[in-house]
């Protein structure tokens, strides 16, 4: 696929025109409070997985609702004291998959958390486990438009507070330093992680990769690749609710959780990204409130975007802060 977005510099300067609703932060705050009235019951059991380098742990800790949600904590092999850590989220469809998919961050000597995404986990990967018990009105196939009649009842209000919550279960283990904690994740991880990034304000950074989830009326406009495209089709049917839809996904609008975002980040973006438009990565990228940020470009990518060489590019970035 040719270039088919902004070029590079209307990129750098592009802004999104997605309105903040007037109670964002009250809101997001209420979310979080009423998770935070469900004791966090954050459980590590040790797992035998053959692996001799990691030390592997099941997590079990209660999300949004209080409900069970699912992760791997990975730590170096005989770690005796608390480890810098790395939160991660995983892209549309997976699930936390097995620990031994997941041994980059704790060959670092870093302690490693992934979380499951509710509900997902069953179309790439090694799977996930965690239920999504919530129900909603109906929805286009997949998640985009689950629960979109309302802010309170849309899909990713759950997870968004699974992720808050998956931050403060990993640093309650006493071998996670919590002073020293990193978001990353690409494409719908990434967008998770622009979220946690505004709503955990003493993150040390974040690392989205060509993220999710961001600049919704451009991103539902510009391609009809899916996940975005489900929104269009969920509107194909339900005819005269664009902007209603438009008002729900501005509550979960990556754009306006960069603006509060307090840690330096390290984006990337691909050119021919059909599936998370460069533009509406450089929308949040741009709206990234603190000023210590950089983005990484690939010219010539799609959804991949960089690959091992963005791997390598967060490796030598994170070692300035965790």
């Amino acid at each position: 696929m040719p270039l088919f977005d902004l070029s590079l510099e209307e990129l750098r300067t592009y802004r999104s025109a997605s309105t903040e609703p007037e109670d964002f932060d009250a809101f997001w705050s209420k979310t979080l409070q009423e998770a935070r009235e469900h004791d966090l019951d954050a459980r590590f059991e040790p797992v035998d997985t053959g692996l001799t380098t990691v030390q592997v742990y099941d997590v079990t800790f209660a999300g949004f609702g209080g409900h069970p949600v699912k992760g791997w904590l990975t730590l170096p092999a005989g770690a005796t004291q608390p480890l810098p850590l790395v939160v991660e989220f995983v892209g549309y469809g997976g699930g936390r998959g097995l620990p031994h998919e997941h041994l980059l961050w704790a060959s670092t000597g870093r302690a490693h958390f992934i979380m499951d995404t509710r509900g997902q986990g069953s179309a790439w990967g090694g799977g996930g486990g965690t239920a999504d018990p919530v129900g909603g009105a109906p929805s286009y196939p997949g998640f985009m438009t689950r629960g979109i009649d309302d802010p309170e009842n849309y899909y990713y209000r759950r997870v968004y507070t699974d992720a808050v919550r998956a931050i403060e279960a990993a640093r309650s283990h006493p071998l996670t330093d919590a002073s020293r904690t990193v978001a990353v994740g690409s494409s719908q991880g990434g967008g998770i992680t622009i979220a946690a990034g505004g709503l955990v304000p003493d993150l040390v950074g974040v690392a989205p990769d060509v993220p999710f989830l961001c600049d919704f009326p451009r991103a539902t406009t510009l391609t009809d690749r899916h996940p975005y495209r489900e929104i269009g089709l969920f509107l194909k049917t339900h005819r005269g609710r664009t902007q209603d839809a438009l008002r729900t996904l501005s509550y979960f609008d990556g754009v306006h959780f960069a603006a509060r975002g307090t840690a330096p980040a390290l984006f990337s973006a691909a050119l021919e990204d059909q599936t998370c438009p460069p533009s509406t990565v450089f929308a949040a990228f741009n709206a990234w409130a603190h000023d210590d940020k950089a983005i990484e470009v690939y010219d010539f990518n799609d959804h991949e975007g960089g690959g091992p060489y963005q791997q390598a590019a967060k490796l030598r970035w994170l070692r300035t802060y965790a």
